[in-house]
This record gives structure tokens, C-alpha cells and sequence, in this order.
């Protein structure tokens, strides 16, 4: 990573207490409520905050804790952010652990703004492949979901209803940087349907009940993977969207699949013929 200049004392402002007000301000981020009124999220070591930063997104602070001062790659993204007018922070082992609520805390935290796609950058083009998630509750369900997508050379995520928010520490975590990497696009229940009517490729479902096997389709046109909660999938309406609907087969004796599994099964073979060719 280029950078204009190395971090030097001065360049960051040092914090030793967990009642420092920054502090208190960065632990309400736990929340959902405080992640939207401040339009920031949380995310955790050094690799997750260089992806960030690599990808673009603002980092709006950057902390680091004393273990990580003697590290160049630290440094030079303390001064990356300093000069791109964000806060540095040099903070004490017990502030990254009221932070991350872990005992094995990162030695670097990043507070990025939250960035998300308009839905018209969703377009039937060939090869595009989005996810869209309807009620997904479980965020590291979601976050995993979201890192499988982009191994799997997805387009982007769709956000549906009360989908929970991806921007929440432990499903930041969950993606392992991936968070960076795809589009994230969020709908109303009564806009994606409204969507789906304008949506020239396919859109498909998972169902307990479907007769066709997954790997049948011929997947080789625009496409929309829609998934449903971990309770109860996708529901009548949501069903009702679906060109096709498939069934993954199973031989033992669970009566389901985990969502994010089942998911990363329908994108590898959904997208099996551009892998192959690569």
C-alpha cells in the first residue's frame, strides 16, 4: 500500500481509559440504531482494515493499540487516514477489548462509513449473479454468505424486508473482508417484488417441495439467487417471484440444510460453467 508519509507521535492522539467519550461513542456501534444515525460500522485487524482501505471506503478512525505501534503496515495506514482527514487513535489493550468484546482482541480497529448501492445498479447482464436475501436473521449467516458470494464470483448482495444488517460487528467478521468486495443493495419486501416484475433473467428459489433437481436449470443468463430466513425459507409471496424453483437432495436424515450452506451450493453450481472456463 502507497502511502504519503509514515505515522509519526503527533500524528495520532493517545487513549488509556474505557470512559474516554470517543470510546463510549465507538461502543454504541454495538448497536444497530447507532450504526444508522452515525452512518458507520466496526471492523476488526489489520487485514479487514487494509482490504477497506484498499477497496476505498472511508475510514473514519483508525485505532491501534501499543503491540501493533512497531508494525509499517499500521503506521503507513495511520497516515493514509490522517491525510485523507480521518481521527488516529493509539488506545490501551483494555479500550480494543471493551471494543471488540473478545479476549483475543485486534491489535487494529477501523470505523468505516457504511456504504450501499443503488438498486439500479442492478442489471440483467450476462454472467451477473446476484444474492438476494429475504429475512435472514442470523448476521453470521449473512456474513458468511456474503464472503462464499464473492468466492464464488457473485455480482452483489440484495438485501430484503428485515434482513438483519451487514454492517454489525459479528457479521463484518463473518466475511473476512469480503464486506469490501460486493455491492450491497437493500429493498423493502414491496420493492424487490416491485423489481422482480422488471427483472429479464431468472430468479431462483430453494423449496422443500420443489421437483427439480438444482444442478437441471440451465443457468447460463442473468440470474437472481433468492433466499429465504433460517426458519422457514422463502415464503408464498416470496415463491411466487421465482421463475424456478429447486431442490437440493439429501440423503440423511436432516430435514434441512444450514442457510449459508445450502447457499454456497446454489452459487458454485450456478456459476459452474464460468469456473470451469477459468
Amino acid at each position: 500500500m502507497k502511502t504519503p508519509q509514515t505515522a509519526r507521535t503527533g500524528v495520532y492522539k493517545e487513549i488509556a481509559s474505557v470512559s474516554n467519550p470517543i470510546i463510549k461513542d465507538l461502543r454504541g456501534l454495538s448497536m444497530r440504531k447507532n450504526r444508522q444515525a452515525t452512518n458507520r460500522f466496526m471492523t476488526e485487524g489489520l487485514k479487514l482494515v487494509a482490504a477497506g482501505c484498499e477497496a476505498g471506503w472511508t475510514l473514519s478512525i483508525f485505532l491501534f493499540g501499543e503491540k501493533a505501534a512497531s508494525n509499517q503496515l499500521v503506521m503507513e495506514l495511520a497516515a493514509l487516514s490522517k491525510s485523507r482527514g480521518g481521527m488516529v487513535l493509539k488506545v490501551s489493550e483494555p479500550v480494543l477489548q471493551k471494543l471488540s468484546r473478545r479476549d483475543n482482541a485486534q491489535t487494529v480497529i477501523g470505523i468505516f462509513e457504511q456504504a450501499l448501492t443503488p438498486a439500479t445498479a442492478i442489471q440483467a447482464k450476462a454472467h451477473s449473479l446476484w444474492v438476494a436475501l429475504d429475512g435472514v436473521k442470523d448476521p453470521g449467516n449473512l456474513g458468511t454468505i456474503v464472503r462464499t458470494a464473492d468466492a464464488a464470483g457473485a455480482t452483489g448482495i440484495i438485501l430484503i424486508g428485515e434482513t438483519t444488517d451487514p454492517f454489525a460487528l459479528e457479521a463484518v467478521r463473518a466475511t473476512m473482508g469480503s464486506i469490501f468486495s460486493l455491492p450491497l443493495v437493500r429493498f423493502s419486501r414491496t420493492e424487490f417484488a416491485e423489481f422482480a416484475k422488471t427483472w429479464s433473467g431468472l430468479i431462483v428459489g430453494t423449496h422443500l417441495s420443489a421437483n427439480t433437481d438444482y444442478r437441471a436449470p440451465d443457468y447460463r443468463q442473468p440470474a437472481i439467487l433468492l433466499m429465504g430466513n433460517e426458519q422457514s425459507g422463502l415464503d408464498d409471496d416470496a415463491v411466487a417471484l421465482c421463475t424456478d424453483l429447486v431442490r437440493i437432495p439429501q440423503r440423511g436424515r436432516a430435514d434441512s440444510l444450514n442457510l449459508a450452506i445450502a447457499t454456497g451450493i446454489m452459487l458454485f453450481e450456478m456459476q459452474r460453467d464460468d469456473l470451469i472456463l477459468e
